[in-house]
């Protein structure tokens, strides 16, 4: 014989009011998420606002009118254009070859167990844990023991070591992940190694990959302390808006800003689209 067991009418009477608690809870929430995203937003707006600002002076930071003038003479400024070139061009390097060396890190981390392999976790993990000042330090000694001159290429090689950990543990989270019996059906259909790896494992592991180079991209672009150490002559955008803070900085430096940010968010918001596509 059964017994059937009803709930008390207080707990069902309780379900309207719970439901409402929770929605009340997400909308606060929703809020709160909008008003921080919003005081973030504040000084990337007022960059955004000033690119346009008819300024008459050398300080940029007064409204003084509305003009496209800074748009059309974005590279007015020699020393400026040449900053930001060597700022993209270290930074596109930079996803490039850490994109590559830190994908076969992770790979080598998350398929293989091989003597050191937990030496060289802790190290990764410390290169991202340490103050970029004890990074910058360590390898200016380094260049200056080497007797390699600082420009171009010590900036490019500091990049490449403090994003090299970004991109490999990234590589790594993404491959720990994956399906073995997938490689071990390919292998049994008659692929080789390489092809595996082309056909199977690479476009599986290519969310993490294009994550870590993009990540190493963006840490690379807006580097200062690390570079100011190992810059020598050579200046970046970081670096010039640096030095050129004591006599004004010019609307250029926000239009060039407002276009680096515009960059950011179209990879952003083809990468979620992307990932939207994956998912249907």
């Amino acid at each position: 014989m059964s017994v059937l067991t009803q709930e008390p009418p207080t707990a069902v009477a309780d379900v309207p009011a719970r439901a409402a608690r929770a929605r009340r809870s997400g909308g606060y929430l929703r809020v709160w998420t909008w008003a921080v995203l919003a005081w973030l937003f504040v000084p990337v707006a007022g960059m955004i606002v000033f690119g346009f600002n008819d300024t008459k002076g050398r300080f940029n930071n007064t409204w003084q009118g509305f003009t496209l003038h800074w748009y059309r003479d974005l590279f007015a400024i020699p020393d400026l254009t040449v900053a930001l070139l060597n700022s993209v061009t270290i930074a596109l390097l930079t996803a490039v070859i850490a994109g590559a060396l830190g994908t076969l890190i992770g790979l080598a981390l998350a398929r293989y167990r091989f003597r050191g392999a937990g030496i060289l976790d802790t190290i990764m993990f410390a290169a991202i844990a340490a103050p970029e000042v004890v990074m910058g330090a360590a390898l200016l000694s380094m260049f200056l023991n080497l007797d390699i001159p600082r420009g171009y290429l010590t900036i490019l090689i500091s990049h490449v070591m403090f994003s090299l950990s970004f991109v490999a543990i990234t590589v790594r989270a993404r491959a720990a992940t994956l399906d073995p019996s997938l490689e071990e059906a390919a292998r049994d259909l008659g692929a080789g190694p390489w092809d595996t790896f082309r056909l199977v494992t690479l476009p599986m592991i290519l969310p993490g990959i294009l994550s870590g180079a993009l990540l190493a991209f963006a840490l690379s672009i807006d580097d200062f302390i690390i570079t100011s150490f190992n810059a020598g002559s050579t200046e970046t955008f970081p670096l010039w808006i640096w030095g050129a803070t004591r006599v004004g900085l010019p609307p250029q430096v926000n239009v060039m800003g407002t276009l680096i940010f515009a960059f950011g968010v179209l990879l952003a918001a083809g990468g979620a689209l992307a990932a939207r596509r994956r998912k249907v």
